[in-house]
């Protein structure tokens, strides 16, 4: 899989609310009314990734998770993580009813 170019990745980036492109990947941090629901919404985006085989990197600090993905493999920022950021996005809407 190709890696996107930054003019690419800017171009994906209205579409995807909540995410910034830093250090080389797409990060979105969302803080969460208390620790249990951040973990929730952590396992819930890990089922999906462990489904699709594509993980995030993700960083737990108290009610504040922190999402980045970089396709490693492929060096970058692929459409693949594009993609995996709509459906976090996504994973995060379903569970806030």
């Amino acid at each position: 899989m190709a890696v996107l170019s930054n003019d690419q990745v800017d171009a994906a980036l209205p579409d995807l609310p909540g995410w910034e492109r830093a250090a080389g990947a797409l990060r979105r941090s969302v803080k969460f009314p208390s620790f249990l629901d951040g973990i929730d919404a952590v396992r819930r985006v890990a089922e999906f990734a462990e489904e699709k085989d594509h993980h995030p990197d993700i960083d737990i600090r108290w009610r504040t998770v922190t999402f980045a993905l970089v396709t490693h493999s492929a060096g970058g920022i692929t459409e693949k993580d594009v993609q995996m950021a709509e459906e976090i996005n996504r994973i995060l809407a379903d569970g806030a009813s």
